[in-house]
């Protein structure tokens, strides 16, 4: 059996209950979610408090623990991933800027945010909320982004989750890329960024 039927297996197994499989699916995934979860701190100081394991761990168990997903493939899987990554790291963002004074709008640059940090944790509430304002308009363009930004994944890995081509990928990455930056840009000289549809027409 290769990789990805297995995976798929073992899943199906999980979302009728059986805890057993989980065990037999964690050794399979485990150095993907890792490498995710490490991509997340690149240029982190050490000794921050959201470690790459300790957020695989969580990870993994949300995905598993989720009753209402039902899984259809290995790449059904690894794109549940990102979107339980970007839960966790904004979970963990908001907690971090919950505990700081207030500080003054800046403008964010979505190239320099793409790893997460402590000390950029406004920032990725600000790229989250722009990404559920960029959902609202177009869906897949945000998955893309999601993918991208939470997950780390290629443009293949991308395409294979959506099932849609390469091509497809990089028009609408680059569409979503320019609509978040004309949203990020405002950030900073705003008390709210473009939510409307004349903003992301603009921008596409």
């Amino acid at each position: 059996m290769d990789t990805n039927s297995e995976i798929t297996l073992l899943l199906q197994r999980i979302h009728v209950g059986d805890r057993s499989a989980e065990a037999e699916l964690l050794p399979i995934v485990y150095g993907q979610l890792h490498r995710l979860a490490e991509r997340q701190f690149r240029g982190e100081r050490p000794g921050h408090t959201l470690q790459p394991t300790a957020l695989m761990h969580e990870l993994f168990l949300r995905i598993l623990r989720d009753p209402s997903i039902d899984w259809k493939s290995r790449a059904h899987f690894y794109a549940v991933a990102a979107e339980t990554m970007r839960r966790i790291l904004v979970d963990h963002a908001r907690s971090v800027n919950a505990q700081r004074r207030p500080q003054p709008r800046r403008r964010v640059d979505f190239d320099e945010v793409i790893a997460y940090s402590h000390d950029r944790a406004e920032e990725v509430l600000v790229i989250d909320d722009a990404l559920s304002k960029l959902a609202a308009w177009d869906r897949r363009q945000a998955q893309i982004v999601e993918l991208r930004f939470f997950g780390g994944f290629s443009t293949v890995e991308i395409g294979q989750a959506l099932g849609i081509s390469d091509r497809t990928v990089k028009r609408e990455w680059s569409m979503a890329r320019a609509w978040l930056a004309v949203a990020l840009r405002s950030h900073g000289d705003q008390a709210g960024g473009p939510d409307d549809q004349d903003g992301a027409a603009a921008a596409t």
